[in-house]
């Protein structure tokens, strides 16, 4: 029904269908072709939303994070 399409495309943990809609926010910021500082942003900007638990989602964030600090050194 509508409401599955609606969670499916602005899931309400994701911030719903706001300016601020995280998704919008890594496109505009040029994050979309970044899959993990697309995936850190997502992770800060949706913690404790879902599921309350602030920790786990900052903890993804920080994986996320230190992956890709860890490309960019190997990289030189």
């Amino acid at each position: 029904g509508a409401h599955m399409a609606e969670n499916v495309n602005h899931p309400a943990h994701y911030g719903g269908d706001t300016t601020y809609e995280v998704i919008k926010v890594i496109e505009a910021w040029g994050l979309d072709n970044n899959f993990c500082l697309g995936n850190t942003v997502k992770y800060i900007a949706r913690a404790g939303k879902k599921n309350e638990n602030i920790l786990e989602d900052l903890k993804k964030a920080q994986w996320y994070l230190n992956r890709e600090i860890e490309k960019l050194e190997k990289a030189g």
